[in-house]
């Protein structure tokens, strides 16, 4: 028996590969399948089922392909009904991979379709648990998201279908069982999970604030207490993946067309595409297109586009480092965003050597800004982190705008004022800074290196803390 678990940390998301005697399966896979049926090839498997804990609604699974390509059976749990051929499982149904089994267990919470799967070794001995987004390490999958399935369901009631299947179903199975989730920290479908990607279901019994003995009022209290609004792209990427979508092929074929200066300019305005420019924050400060947004892929790219892209269908028009292309059009896919339409061949070089418009963002440093504020105490200094970040520790006077909620708070900024923007070390201060400008905001300057930076130089009084009532 083999078991691996492919985690994806961009996404914070854990695919797994099963395999047992010559026959495999495949747990939530990404979009991009061919390393799934690589692996399944080198090891001389066929892979038989493409599992499903429940309809994602952070990232577009592979089930789709996958099956395709391979002609395993797609499974969701009980009460899943996709607009495509799958089998719907029984709860407690034994699915068999080679010598082993794969219990299906039903635990409805997250969403009402959502499914666990317990896998049973050769000996008949329980020994790892697959939770999908019912149980995470540290925390459980928010009870939020499928509200609007059913018109009578609300989150308490979620919340309450969680306790249940938590405490009932998957707390009385042995300490010694492996736990599998679908996500770690960072991802928006929970709110306090851990780094670690796996752990024993018994140290979990201990640590985890869900599976401690307490009333389902209390749990369901403590599992609403401080949920933030998920990204906008989650409800679309729950009906690519229950109604299905167009092959990776497809939109990689696509998305990989390779655009002279003169075809990628007609095509901007064409077609009312996004110019995204991938390349990193300072690269991008240094020379760009007029009105490109810089999303960097060495980042959390895909989170990100999908938080702030608000229309999934837009076409978007990639400027890349060269040799990259494909790993944009891939990670932007794999959140549902399949209309990339093509790239400017040699990336922004051949732009700026073609003597077109060039635009740039002023970017100083953290000993530059002190010099700035030892002359004017009372400069404008946005931090543009998370409401949780800010209030943990940060510049004293600095406004908070989070990038999270920039369409939301863009009213409080001043274009006729000079604003010097940071984040925690440089990525999403420039994200921020490139979607104003592209729509008539030039007053703001970047401090490289972020708060990192800021705190590192002692140059600045730091708050440790603000109570977040004083900032109403």
């Amino acid at each position: 028996m083999n078991v691996e678990q492919i985690y994806t940390g961009c996404l914070a998301q854990g695919a797994y590969y099963i395999e047992s005697n010559g026959e495999a399966a495949v747990i939530d896979p990404l979009r991009e399948v061919q390393p799934y049926i690589d692996k399944a090839t080198k090891r001389g498997a066929k892979i038989k089922y493409v599992l499903e804990t429940h309809f994602h609604a952070d990232f577009v699974s592979g089930h789709l392909d996958l099956a395709k390509k391979t002609d395993a059976v797609i499974v969701f749990g009980p009460t899943a009904k996709p607009d495509f051929d799958a089998h719907i499982a029984r709860d407690g149904e034994l699915l068999h991979v080679g010598n082993i089994q794969i219990k299906v267990i039903h635990t409805p919470g997250h969403t009402m379709e959502s499914t666990c799967y317990l896998l049973i070794d050769e000996q008949g001995k329980e020994v790892a648990l697959f939770t999908g987004d019912t149980l995470f390490i540290g925390d459980v999958g928010r009870p939020d998201l499928a509200q609007k399935v059913v018109a009578d369901l609300t989150q308490e009631k979620l919340a309450g279908y969680l306790y249940d299947s938590l405490h009932n179903k998957i707390v009385p199975l042995p300490d010694s069982v492996m736990v599998y989730p679908a996500h770690g920290a960072g991802s928006a479908c929970g709110k306090n999970m851990s780094k670690e990607t796996t752990d024993t279901l018994g140290n979990q019994k201990k640590t985890n604030y869900a599976l401690q003995p307490m009333s389902k009022k209390e749990f369901i209290e403590k599992v609403l207490e401080g949920l933030m609004p998920p990204p906008a792209y989650f409800p679309e990427n729950v009906l690519m993946n229950s109604k299905g979508y167009e092959s990776i092929d497809q939109v990689l074929d696509k998305g990989l067309q390779a655009l002279d200066v003169a075809t990628f300019e007609s095509a901007a305005n064409d077609t009312n595409a996004l110019i995204m420019d991938t390349r990193d924050a300072q690269s991008f400060a240094m020379g760009f297109i007029p009105n490109s947004i810089n999303i960097g892929i060495d980042g959390s790219f895909a989170p990100w586009v999908g938080a702030l892209v608000l229309d999934i269908g837009q076409p978007i028009l990639i400027i890349a480092d060269p040799g990259r292309e494909e790993e944009v059009v891939t990670r932007l896919a794999r959140v549902g965003y399949d209309n990339a339409i093509g790239f400017l061949e040699g990336g922004f070089a051949t732009w700026k050597n073609a003597g077109k418009e060039v635009d740039t963002i002023k970017s100083i440093s953290v000993e530059e800004l002190s010099g700035k504020m030892a002359e004017d105490p009372k400069q404008f200094v946005l931090d543009v982190r998370k409401k949780s970040e800010y209030f943990s520790e940060h510049i004293i006077g600095a406004q908070n705008v989070p990038l999270d909620d920039i369409n939301g708070q863009i009213s409080e900024i001043d274009k006729d004022k000079i604003y010097y923007v940071h984040c925690a070390g440089g990525y999403r201060s420039m994200i921020f800074i490139s979607i104003l400008k592209a729509r008539g905001y030039e007053n703001l300057i970047d401090v490289q290196g972020g708060f990192k930076a800021i705190k590192e130089s002692g140059k600045y009084h730091i708050s440790d803390y603000v109570c977040p009532t004083t900032m109403l």
